[in-house]
């Protein structure tokens, strides 16, 4: 189902089936659309509700949450409007189905998006999974992130980005003010059963540690 208030993304909406569950806020990755991490959402945190929104940017007909100069090459200046854009997105969706501040579960440039939330618009987010995050933007993070919980999950052969980039993106945000857990995995850029596994597992210990 969608909201019925006009959010300004393309987006799929499942209600919590249970209770106690922090919602899941789910972004894919390059080529991904809002049905893609619906199945994943559903396997990390089952009865949680899952907001899943499409990127609104178009890279040669692949949707994607923010433009890219080149690989690995953000455009900072999208970067930021797109981030704002995302978490005035998930502000109305609170408010249309009163619900609360949701985990974003980003993959890629959805986990990339997720770190630029969490710099410029952290009110929006209760914590985030960043699988195969890289650092958003120049610049240090806005505002405290007051103990959110963050968990970044990298790849020890993703060629797309190296072991500092992500190891930075953690210095940041700790900085910031975030817990943070990096985990360091026998994996490259996709995702494995490991990621699925050690993400579950966090999410219901933030769940249960009340954060």
């Amino acid at each position: 189902m969608t909201l019925t208030k006009d959010v300004g993304f393309v987006h799929r909406y499942e209600p919590a089936t249970q209770e106690g569950h922090t919602p899941l806020l789910l972004l894919h990755g390059t080529g991904g659309d809002e049905n893609d991490l619906l199945p994943l959402g559903r396997m990390l945190s089952p009865g949680a509700a899952l907001l899943s929104p499409r990127g609104r940017v178009l890279e040669h007909g692949m949707p994607r949450f923010f433009r890219r100069l080149s690989e690995g090459v953000f455009d900072h200046d999208d970067v930021r409007r797109e981030a704002d854009a995302l978490a005035d997105f998930v502000m109305a969706a609170r408010e249309g189905c009163g619900m609360p501040a949701p985990i974003a579960v980003g993959f890629s440039n959805g986990a990339n998006i997720a770190a630029a939330v969490l710099y410029r618009r952290p009110e929006a987010l209760a914590g985030a999974v960043l699988m195969r995050a890289m650092v958003p933007l120049e610049e240090a993070p806005a505002h405290p992130l007051g103990g959110k919980p963050v968990l970044i999950l990298s790849g020890n052969a993703d060629t797309l980005m190296g072991q500092d980039n992500p190891a930075r993106l953690a210095a940041v945000l700790s900085a910031a003010g975030a817990e943070v857990e990096h985990r360091i995995l026998r994996a490259g850029h996709g995702l494995t059963q490991t990621d699925v596994s050690i993400a579950a597992a966090w999410l219901a210990g933030t769940r249960l540690a009340g954060k």
